[in-house]
């Protein structure tokens, strides 16, 4: 009954999408309704600054407004919600990428010890113990691919998009990760 419920969610959504694309302001303020507050969780996962995080929400909603008509869909097995993150996800990227442009970088003597990337930080405030030490000892592309696949709960198909890879290639970093989690907690 779940899963039903969870189709006929995405398929709204999805419609909603359709009918934002037609310029349909009431849709687009019921995706907005629907999706803002589990995309704002998300980003927050990643990022706790909360004002880099409304600037990327509203950045998303945003390009979802302007570009609807360019979601593909269930037509190429793709969901409402995960075009949704997507941009969501490169969008944060990006606003990453302007802060750290910007940023004079820091005297050495002023920081002795390296703080922890954001993503690290993100990563220990979810998953803890050994399980997290294992997947923080990963390399950054292979931690990155799992995140995406098994914190993010996406898709290989949404993970390649997000990550800017072939499906392949997040199969077999999926795959690398796993054995190496495997043997980090034998």
């Amino acid at each position: 009954m779940r899963s039903v419920r969870k189709r006929a969610g995405e398929a709204d959504e999805e419609r909603l999408i359709r009918q934002v694309a037609k310029g349909d302001r009431a849709a687009f303020e019921e995706l907005y309704r629907r999706t803002a507050p589990w995309l704002a969780v998300r980003l927050r996962r990643r990022c706790a600054d909360e004002q880099l995080v409304a600037e990327v929400m509203q950045e998303t909603y945003l390009a979802v407004w302007r570009a609807a008509g360019a979601f593909a869909g269930s037509t190429v097995g793709g969901t409402a919600v995960g075009w949704l993150w997507t941009i969501a996800a490169r969008r944060l990227v990006d606003a990453f990428r302007r802060r750290a442009h910007h940023a004079e970088p820091p005297p050495a003597a002023a920081f002795p010890d390296a703080a922890p990337a954001a993503e690290d930080e993100a990563l220990s405030a979810s998953v803890g113990g050994d399980v997290g030490d294992a997947l923080r000892s990963l390399a950054p592309e292979l931690r990155q691919v799992l995140q995406a696949l098994v914190l993010d709960g996406l898709s290989v198909r949404e993970a390649a998009v997000l990550l800017g890879l072939p499906e392949g290639t997040v199969k077999t970093r999926a795959r690398r990760a796993r054995i190496a989690m495997r043997k980090a907690l034998a």
